[in-house]
C-alpha cells in the first residue's frame, strides 16, 4: 500500500482539521443564532467550548504521552469530532442538547492542536519536514472554509453551516487513515515516568516561557473581539473588514512557508522579542489610525505578532526532551491560547466600553516585557526538570 511522506500526511490532517475550524471559529454563533438560540445563550454556549477546550488541554492531552501513539490519538479525535459534529444538528435548538454537544466536540478537538503539533515538532525534530511549511497549510484551509462558508451561506442560508464543517472533517479524517512512511517508534525508556504538568508548573524555565506567550498572544484578545466593531463604527464595510482579516492570515502564512529561511538561526528568545516589538508596533497603529493604508500595514504585521511567536514557542519546545513534548504543548494551548486569552478577551470587553480603540495602547504595552525576558532551554534530567541557559 502506498504510504505518504510525513509533509503530505500531516499536510492532508490539518488541511481537514483547520477547514473545520474555519467553519465553527467565525460562523458557528451565526448557526446557533439560525437555530433561535439567544444571544446571551450564544455567548454561554462558546464560552463553554472555550472552557471545554482549555480543560482536555489540562485533563485529556497530557495522558497521549508516548510517541506511537500520537498517529492513533489524532485519527480517534478527529472521529469523534466527526460524530459530534453530526450529532449538532439531530439537537435542534434544544439549549441542553447543544450545551452538551458543545462540550462533548470541544473534548474531542481541544487536544487535536497540541497532539498534532507534537507530531510535526517530532517529525521537524528529525528533520523529516519543515514545520512551517507544514504549518502553512492549516492556515490555508482556515481561509478556504471560512470563505466557503460565505458563499454557501450566501447561496443556501445559515442551515447549510454545520455540514460544510462536516465535510472538512470528514477528509481530514478518511486521509488520516493512511499511513506516513515513517512512524514514530515507542522510546527506548519505557519506564521513565511521565512527566505531569505539576511537575512542569513548579520548573522557572516553563513559567517564564508561558509568561511570555501570555503576554504576546494574550495582547490580539482585543483585536479578536472587537477590531471588527470599531473599525465598522468608523465607517469600513464588512467586505472591507473581512479583507483586513483575510491579510492577516495571508501574512501568517508567508511567514511559515519563508520561516527556515528567515528564521532558522534565530533563538526562540529573539523571536519572541521580534514578536513583541510586532505587537508594540501594530497596537500602536491600530489606535492611531483608521485610514485603510495603515490598516492594511498593521494587519500585514500579523504574521510578526503571531506567526513569529508561535514559531518561537515551537523552538523551545522541539529543544525540550521528547517525553516533555506532549505535557508543553497541552500547557502552551490550555493557558496562553485557552485561559489567558479568554481572560483578556473579557477584559478588553470592559476596556472597550470606557476606552474605545485605546484600549490597544495597554495591548501595545504588553510587549514590553518581552524584551527583556530570556528563554532558557529545558534539558533531560531527573523530575523536576533543571534549566540550562541558552547563549
Amino acid at each position: 500500500m502506498f504510504r505518504l511522506s510525513p509533509y503530505a500526511w500531516s499536510a492532508q490532517y490539518l488541511f481537514g482539521f483547520f477547514f473545520c475550524y474555519g467553519v465553527y471559529l467565525p460562523f458557528w454563533a451565526l448557526w446557533f443564532a439560525y437555530l433561535g438560540v439567544s444571544a446571551a445563550n450564544i455567548g454561554l454556549l462558546l464560552g463553554l467550548g472555550l472552557g471545554t477546550r482549555c480543560v482536555a488541554n489540562l485533563v485529556i492531552t497530557p495522558r497521549i504521552s508516548r510517541l506511537d501513539h500520537l498517529l492513533p490519538a489524532l485519527r480517534g479525535l478527529a472521529l469523534l469530532g466527526l460524530v459530534f459534529c453530526v450529532i449538532h444538528i439531530l439537537c435542534g435548538g434544544s439549549l441542553w442538547g447543544l450545551a452538551l454537544v458543545t462540550i462533548l466536540f470541544n473534548l474531542a478537538v481541544g487536544p487535536i492542536m497540541p497532539i498534532s503539533d507534537t507530531l510535526l515538532n517530532f517529525y521537524a525534530k528529525e528533520n523529516h519536514l519543515d514545520y512551517g511549511r507544514t504549518r502553512l497549510w492549516g492556515s490555508i484551509a482556515f481561509i478556504v472554509g471560512s470563505t466557503a462558508v460565505g458563499f454557501a451561506v450566501t447561496e443556501f442560508g445559515d442551515g447549510i453551516i454545520p455540514w460544510i464543517a462536516i465535510a472538512g472533517m470528514s477528509v481530514g479524517w478518511l486521509a488520516s487513515l493512511r499511513s506516513p512512511n515513517i512512524v514514530p517508534q515507542p522510546e527506548v525508556m519505557i519506564d521513565k515516568p511521565r512527566v505531569s504538568l505539576r511537575q512542569l508548573l513548579k520548573d522557572r524555565t516553563v513559567l517564564v516561557f508561558l509568561f511570555i506567550v501570555a503576554l504576546i498572544q494574550g495582547s490580539h484578545a482585543a483585536y479578536y473581539g472587537f477590531s471588527a466593531l470599531y473599525w465598522q463604527s468608523v465607517g469600513h464595510s464588512e467586505a472591507m473588514i473581512s479583507l483586513l482579516w483575510s491579510l492577516s492570515v495571508v501574512a501568517e502564512i508567508a511567514v511559515f512557508a519563508w520561516s527556515r529561511r528567515w528564521f532558522d538561526h534565530w533563538s526562540a528568545t529573539n523571536l519572541f522579542r521580534l514578536a513583541a516589538f510586532g505587537i508594540m508596533v501594530r497596537w500602536g497603529m491600530t489606535a492611531t489610525f483608521i485610514e485603510l493604508p495603515a490598516l492594511i500595514v498593521a494587519q500585514s504585521l500579523h504574521g510578526v505578532t503571531f506567526a513569529a511567536a508561535h514559531l518561537a514557542a515551537m523552538k523551545f519546545i522541539q529543544k525540550a526532551p521528547s517525553d516533555h513534548m506532549v505535557a508543553l504543548q497541552a500547557l502552551y494551548n490550555a493557558l496562553p491560547l485557552g485561559a489567558v486569552m479568554a481572560g483578556m478577551t473579557a477584559i478588553s470587553g470592559v476596556l472597550y466600553a470606557f476606552m474605545g480603540v485605546h484600549m490597544f495602547w495597554l495591548m501595545a504595552l504588553m510587549g514590553i516585557p518581552v524584551l527583556f525576558l530570556k528563554t532558557p532551554k529545558i534539558v533531560a534530567s531527573p523530575l523536576p526538570c533543571t534549566v540550562e541557559k541558552i547563549s
